[in-house]
């Protein structure tokens, strides 16, 4: 039976009212997937929070010192913020600065020892934060938790980890932990000239990595190019114990942080075509800044993996979770109709773009080697 890990810290928490993620995300697919009926008590588990010593299983110990001090005094000094990066505009101080991070953390141990136990699949939506670094804090990102979801994972058992991230950025962090690891396959899918501006095509990490920057307007028919010629026969081959989806909502049409063009559906199409691929599956959240879009596309991915049919018409109950969501600021549009009353985005096919064709012929030429 597929478990949910969730937590109320999502619920108020944000990062500022200047910043990307002052919107609402977790608590609103918790909200949805209650409101659907998907999120009976007997699936649901409260994300613990991860120990400091836990942490410093890849963190150093003073970087997460330092997250803790700056939780309690509500600011930094000079030197922690030119050591951490801590107390900048994207790596802002706020009220849960480590409390936060740190949940979202020990959602994913617990998800390891979890589908170490048997279970089949878990999803953390509060995971996926996958540019922190070991000593400092990253594109919004204060703690790696995809890189701490390996580790642990390995510690219960699971030596070979397949990790499959398509966020709209390429997932720095990650390919940081764990370049050259014969063990761990990292596959990444982002959009070219975004920030980090990392991941090149030819970027191999030591043989172990497949980075795939994708043009601007990625439409569904591309991404399931993507993944029929290169994410499953990289996966398939590489024979994992575990599968870890990160799943950012970022690469939707509707994202203001990126130019990419997916609906909703290219992500169940993903998800859909990796469960069969290993026993195990953690699904991740990570980035998406439009609240109506994030908060539909990670319910849906939760529904496609706990086998729940997804209805053409929101209940009422669901539309007014909806309707209540706000940009919270920063004069963005008002939110297109369909992502008030519906879970499923319009498919958005098209074309394979032709600056596509041949990365994907490199890197499956790559597998043929």
């Amino acid at each position: 039976m597929p478990l949910f890990i969730g937590s109320e810290v999502y619920r108020g928490s944000s990062y500022g009212p200047a910043h990307p993620l002052r919107v609402p995300r977790v608590s609103t697919v918790m909200d949805l997937c209650r409101a659907l009926g998907w999120l009976p008590a007997a699936q649901y588990r409260a994300s613990p929070r991860a120990k400091p010593a836990a942490l410093a299983r890849w963190h150093t110990p003073e970087y997460v010192a330092a997250l803790q001090q700056a939780e309690a005094e509500g600011a930094v000094t000079d030197a922690i913020r030119a050591r951490h990066h801590l107390g900048t505009l994207s790596n802002p101080v706020f009220a849960q600065v480590f409390s936060r991070p740190a949940t979202g953390a020990g959602g994913v141990m617990l998800a390891a020892e979890l589908l170490a136990t048997g279970t089949s699949a878990v999803h953390v939506p509060g995971g996926g934060t996958h540019h922190g670094l070991p000593d400092r804090a990253n594109g919004f990102c204060y703690l790696n938790d995809p890189v701490l979801a390996v580790l642990a994972l390995r510690r219960a058992g699971m030596a070979r980890v397949a990790y499959v991230d398509i966020d709209a950025h390429h997932c720095d962090g990650v390919q940081h932990g764990f370049a050259g690891d014969p063990q761990t396959l990292l596959i990444s899918t982002h959009e070219e000239g975004r920030w980090p501006f990392s991941g090149a095509l030819e970027d191999d990490g030591g043989g172990n990595c497949v980075n795939l920057p994708l043009p601007r307007g990625l439409n569904d028919t591309d991404m399931r190019a993507v993944l029929d010629a290169v994410i499953l026969p990289q996966v398939q081959a590489h024979r994992p114990d575990v599968i870890v989806l990160q799943a950012g909502a970022d690469s939707l049409g509707e994202d203001p942080l990126s130019r990419l063009s997916l609906s909703n559906r290219a992500y169940i199409g993903v998800l859909r075509a990796l469960l069969p691929l290993a026993p195990r599956l953690l699904l991740l959240g990570g980035g998406g800044y439009n609240p109506w879009s994030v908060g539909r596309c990670w319910t849906a991915l939760w529904a496609t993996l706990a086998g729940h049919d997804i209805p053409d018409q929101l209940p009422d109950e669901a539309q007014a979770i909806l309707r209540a969501l706000s940009w919270g600021g920063g004069g963005r549009p008002p939110p297109a109709p369909h992502l008030l009353t519906t879970l499923l985005d319009p498919a958005r096919e098209g074309p394979v773009s032709p600056d596509l064709r041949p990365r994907i012929a490199h890197l499956a030429q790559r597998l043929r080697a």
